[in-house]
């Protein structure tokens, strides 16, 4: 059975704008900000993957309903998956990488992270302490008891010089009626 997967390369239908695209594609996702931005940058990206032509053209109709334009394209050397999240083919695309088994890029945006050798980082559980010990502190040999700290509600603009306020002679205006 062929597999499909669903591309999107940030076009919109006709009769709708950009903003309200991104919207409804926000939405219908549940994604925002940074991710829109990847998804309407004009570069192709795979949405889903490994789909059968049922599935496929059930998110197709659902991103046209929502405004946007998507591709359905067919996988070449699909993998046999069933209807699965994407992470989980990340994670067997990332599982053969450290294998040595080399993974073949779909596009050129895919190509340009090919050879890229990332080690694998943990998250850190919620609460935990990120900032590193510091092994030894060593002062600085700089003399600070020239300076002071302003009281607080302090105004901190420069000092007005002190200029004797010269005032002119009058004496010699007259008002006339």
């Amino acid at each position: 059975m062929p597999l499909f997967e669903i591309a999107f390369q940030g076009q919109v239908r006709s009769g709708v704008t950009q903003d309200q695209a991104r919207a409804r594609i926000g939405q219908l996702f549940q994604v925002g900000g940074e991710q829109l931005d990847v998804l309407f940058s004009g570069r192709r990206v795979v949405i889903k993957q490994g789909l059968d032509q049922t599935a496929a053209e059930k998110y197709r109709q659902a991103i046209e309903r929502a405004g946007a334009l998507c591709s359905i394209d067919p996988m070449d050397a699909a993998p046999e998956h069933s209807e699965s999240a994407p992470q989980a083919t990340q994670a067997t695309s990332d599982e053969s990488h450290s294998r040595g088994t080399p993974v073949e890029p779909r596009d050129a945006y895919m190509a340009a992270f090919s050879e890229v050798d990332a080690p694998d980082f943990g998250i850190a559980p919620v609460g935990a302490d990120m900032q590193d010990d510091y092994d030894s502190f060593t002062p600085l040999p700089i003399d600070l008891s020239a300076l002071s700290l302003a009281p607080p509600g302090a105004d901190l603009d420069q000092l007005k010089p002190s200029v004797d306020a010269r005032v002119p002679d009058t004496d010699h205006l007259k008002l006339e009626d």
